[in-house]
């Protein structure tokens, strides 16, 4: 069976070229907005910073794991290395929940001792919203978000990052019309737990992932039901669908047919079926005919 890669080699270089390009947007900033974090005394700001710290990390990982996922299959590694995504993506779920926790502790201490904040932070804040903008621009437009974990992850970090200058711009407001500084632990917390939403969700689709769930956008029993319908097809059984890592769903099961059928005929019907109407093009099929079956039953499949 043959498979063809074309379309997500394009995404995958694509990819590519707009995390390298957002990791040196965030790198160059990250360090401008620590420094200035430190100078105002400005927790909204340096969350903002920390979580930029995350991105410069989120980046660069998963920058790296595409690089990884280049490298040649083995006799250890039949797939690759191209599950190295996801882990890559659950480690991006993980420290945006940590970031966020983080950051929820540092505001509830300056709710009990609010601090003098300057109002320079608004405008380093104003910066670091652009930079966000043009980084979240650059992955969204350039890189495949929509269907690559990896790539969304290393987004959500960057949508995160953009909401705390949100939050940081609206602090320095505040601070600056009313002298209301305990503004600066409120926009904190709001951003944190957006942050954390994210980060669960990045989380949560991962580990489906890695524990070889049913990919979201399929359904076992549509499968199923059409793999029933090709003719001379009396049982499917032992049928599994998962994903190696995002956009390569694999398929394998037992197809169990009438005597006499041509099996190779039918493999084929069965491959095209699955390749034209659900997109898997990477699957196993074992055909066992009817009275064969009966010696091995299902229950010894499963």
């Amino acid at each position: 069976m043959g498979h063809s890669h074309d379309h997500g080699h394009h995404h995958h270089t694509n990819n590519k070229k707009a995390l390298l390009l957002s990791f040196s947007f965030i790198a160059i900033f990250m360090v401008v907005e620590i420094i200035g974090g430190l100078l105002t005394n400005s927790l909204a700001l340096l969350s903002d910073a920390g979580h930029m710290f995350s991105d410069a990390f989120a980046l660069g990982l998963s920058l790296f794991a595409f690089k990884l996922s280049e490298k040649a299959t083995n006799h250890s590694k039949t797939f690759g290395y191209k599950r190295f995504e996801i882990v890559a993506a659950f480690i991006n779920g993980l420290t945006l929940a940590l970031i966020s926790i983080y950051i929820f502790w540092e505001a509830y201490n300056r709710f009990l001792e609010p601090p003098e904040v300057s109002g320079t932070m608004l405008w380093i804040a104003v910066i670091g919203l652009i930079v966000n903008i043009v980084v979240a621009y650059i992955l969204m437009y350039s890189g495949d978000t929509k269907e690559n974990l990896n790539m969304r992850s290393a987004l959500l970090h960057v949508l995160g990052d953009l909401l705390g200058s949100v939050g940081a711009i609206v602090a320095g407001i505040l601070i600056l019309l009313f002298n209301w500084n305990i503004a600066d632990p409120i926009a904190s917390i709001f951003v944190a737990a957006l942050i954390l939403v994210s980060g669960l969700r990045v989380i949560k689709d991962s580990i489906h992932i890695l524990m070889e769930g049913m990919p979201d956008h399929l359904s076992f029993k549509e499968i199923e039901n059409q793999l029933m319908q090709l003719q001379g097809v009396t049982s499917v059984h032992d049928l599994h669908v998962w994903t190696i890592t995002s956009g390569f769903p694999a398929l394998s099961c037992h197809i169990v047919v009438e005597d006499g059928l041509d099996r190779d005929h039918l493999l084929q019907h069965a491959s095209k079926l699955l390749h034209d109407q659900f997109e898997i093009h990477h699957t196993t099929i074992q055909i066992e005919g009817l009275h064969a079956n009966i010696a091995h039953s299902e229950d010894n499949c499963n």
